[in-house]
């Protein structure tokens, strides 16, 4: 199943820029529909300009027409594994960061993050169900980082990357 869109943040509420952070381009790979709507939902409203897939296959098309800021990736696709995605990223030379949003277990989500920083990806992960509050929180942290800005959102009281991790896990 093939699902593209793409909105640019501007035509959603609360897009407009502040000079503490920037719009990200994200793309969403997830086959799941709900999961996907709430991940682009949650983006969108934040300021983010999306474009959603639901396969390997289209993500990696997009990936090779298109320069992204971050991705959200699922690690089980219809058509495939992430971590195929996860090559490809490596191959395209892809700048940005990987948020994977996946319901596998804590340790299947730490393989996929060594994986990918053995690639030179910078990598984070949230379990699913997804927590929207941490979601929005990685995504304002990369903004920030994009401006060279330090990262000052956190949760639990600490900056967001792994936290999400260690609390749902």
């Amino acid at each position: 199943m093939s699902v593209m869109s793409s909105e640019p943040a501007a035509s959603q509420p609360g897009a407009a820029e502040n000079g503490d952070r920037r719009a990200l381009q994200l793309l969403v790979v997830e086959d799941d529909a709900a999961q996907r709507k709430l991940i682009s939902l949650a983006a969108k409203q934040a300021g983010h300009a999306v474009t959603v897939v639901a396969s390997c296959n289209d993500a990696i098309r997009e990936l090779r027409n298109k320069r992204f800021d971050c991705m959200t990736l699922d690690l089980m696709l219809e058509d495939g594994d992430g971590t195929e995605v996860l090559k490809a990223i490596a191959d395209s030379r892809f700048a940005g960061s990987v948020i994977v949003i996946s319901g596998m277990d804590a340790a299947r989500r730490i393989a996929a993050r060594l994986y990918a920083r053995s690639l030179g990806i910078d990598l984070q992960s949230l379990p699913k169900p997804v927590d929207l509050a941490a979601l929005r929180i990685h995504l304002a942290n990369l903004g920030k980082t994009a401006l060279g800005l330090p990262v000052v959102h956190t949760w639990g009281g600490v900056a967001a990357e792994g936290v999400a991790e260690k609390h749902r896990s």
